[in-house]
């Protein structure tokens, strides 16, 4: 075996994830509000990159004006000669309105607005127009800045400025703690134990950790708490749902033994447990019903009264509507899609005084990454509405009939079918919706795990299965409540091959109580 060096030359492929790369496969990915954050920070990096607002906006070279307007005008101005109006109640003479002041009788102007001047003008001074003017004449020449009521230039009042923002659960309970002590201590805890307060009113710290944080005692927390819990709404800064109702109970002046029996033991109130519930609290069925209405009246989440986070409003990426032919027409959102352009002209312009080779390299790293996003944009565009077309192809009977006839479908399938990798699809279809007829609904929705058909019959979807075991529960009544094994006979006899195990999965899943809890809620009800 001999040992010894030489050089060989070998030709393969393989795949290199250069950088753009990597950024195509990113942007394929992101959502709606994370695409237009990332294009936002692109466009304040990348001088020449531009943003399209509308569909009507058209891009002007650097120096250029706007054009003036395209109606026709038949006179400089209405004052002017030949500047009549054809249509209209001007007859080319002289009109009351034309001039900077008008003169008249308050009793004609009160004619004609068939309304009382102060009514009218409710800002200006009567006696002071009066008094500028002759006699009972009216003068309305334009006032002083001072006198208008509007900003600094003599425009209109801005009516923003005077609304007030929305108050938030903290600034509440701080302007009550305000009020309530004049301890700075007291004041310091008590601003701590507002501040770890959640939106639905609840106290999401333990007063240990507090305590601890603060370099204070537990009992001081603990004083503190009791007294921020005594504001306004009742149930605040509890922290659990018992301690809640507790609060609210004592406001009211009715926790007394039977109800706090009652609240000690929610767990059996969520499972309509009557008979040890009556044990428990040592009352009758009469007595058990009011208390059981009278904690439904309580408020759970007393904070979700005040102003909290904005909800935001799942924004489709792709449409979904019918055609006149019986098909169905997929096509773009186009708020869902940020629009930007490369200014070839500004950087053409930038190009000849570029003299130093920095600024030569970074001018052309901006025209190749600009170029790239655009690409990038564009690329995504169109992959997306190649996968949600294949989506609609193969479940044209949800769109058609509902949940019923939605089909088991998997990653591999759309990409077989489009001729793409699984992974890209898996991509496309994360963080992305769909506009139907029947709502928003992600991308992910559509593709649905397989349950097998009885005495091979087709597959029915996962999802569809579900649907058929809520329809079955809604329609029992309180002497046929079925159980778990009665909706597997019903799903085989419908050809459904389904397991108990996989009923009881799904069940749990849609949040429906087991037979027994249900049975007892359909008797509660009788009642």
């Amino acid at each position: 075996m001999s040992l010894m060096q030489r050089l060989e030359m070998r030709q393969g492929q393989a795949l290199v994830m250069t950088p753009q790369l990597l950024q195509a496969i990113k942007l394929l990915q992101l959502s709606h509000l994370d695409l237009t954050a990332y294009v936002d920070a692109e466009l304040e990096r990348n001088p020449l990159l531009e943003r399209v607002e509308a569909e009507g906006d058209v891009e002007r070279t650097p120096g250029e004006t706007p054009s003036e307007s395209s109606v026709d005008r038949q006179g400089d101005g209405p004052g002017d000669e030949g500047g009549d109006f054809e249509g209209s109640d001007f007859d080319g003479g002289e009109e009351p309105w034309i001039s900077s002041t008008l003169t008249a009788s308050s009793a004609d102007i009160e004619s004609t607005l068939d309304s009382r001047l102060d009514n009218v003008f409710a800002d200006e001074n009567p006696t002071h127009a009066r008094e500028a003017g002759s006699g009972d004449m009216l003068s309305l020449t334009p006032a002083p800045y001072g006198n208008t009521g509007g900003s600094f230039d003599g425009e209109a009042p801005d009516f923003e400025a005077t609304l007030t923002a929305e108050l938030s659960l903290r600034e509440h309970l701080a302007a009550q703690l305000d009020l309530a002590t004049r301890d700075p201590i007291d004041r310091l805890i008590g601003g701590f134990l507002i501040d770890a307060v959640d939106d639905a009113g609840y106290l999401r710290e333990s007063l240990d950790d507090v305590a601890e944080r603060l370099g204070t005692s537990l009992d001081t927390v603990a004083r503190v708490l009791k007294l921020v819990q005594s504001f306004e709404p009742a149930g605040i800064a509890a922290r659990d749902l018992a301690e809640c109702l507790a609060l609210q109970l004592r406001d009211r002046d009715r926790f007394d033994p039977a109800m706090q029996a009652l609240v000690s033991r929610l767990d059996l109130v969520a499972k309509r447990d009557f008979p040890a519930l009556r044990r428990l609290c040592g009352v009758d069925d009469e007595d058990l019903v009011e208390m059981l209405a009278e904690l439904r009246r309580l408020d759970p989440k007393p904070g979700r009264a005040f102003g909290a986070s904005a909800v935001e409003v799942l924004i489709p990426d792709v449409f979904v509507r019918a055609a006149a032919d019986g098909s169905w027409l997929v096509e773009l959102n186009g708020e869902a899609l940020p629009r930007v352009l490369v200014n070839q002209s500004y950087y053409a312009r930038v190009a000849r005084g570029a003299v130093a080779e920095g600024d030569k390299a970074f001018l052309s790293e901006c025209l190749q990454t600009a170029n790239w996003l655009t690409r990038s944009l564009e690329q995504r565009a169109r992959t997306i509405l190649k996968v949600a077309s294949e989506i609609v192809r193969q479940q044209d009977g949800f769109f058609l009939h509902g949940v019923s006839h939605l089909r088991p479908l998997n990653l591999k399938t759309v990409a077989e079918a489009i001729g793409m990798h699984e992974s890209t699809v898996s991509r496309v279809t994360s963080n992305k919706s769909i506009g139907t007829s029947r709502g928003t609904l992600e991308m992910k929705y559509f593709f649905t795990a397989a349950i097998p058909g009885a005495a091979g019959a087709a597959a029915h979807s996962s999802e569809a299965v579900r649907h058929r075991i809520k329809q079955l529960v809604d329609g029992e009544t309180a002497k046929d409540v079925l159980s778990d094994d009665a909706l597997v006979q019903k799903l085989r006899d419908e050809g459904i091959d389904i397991a108990r195990r996989t009923v009881a999965k799904y069940r749990e899943s849609l949040r429906i109580p087991s037979s027994i809890e249900r049975r007892r809620a359909h008797l509660a009800s009788a009642r």
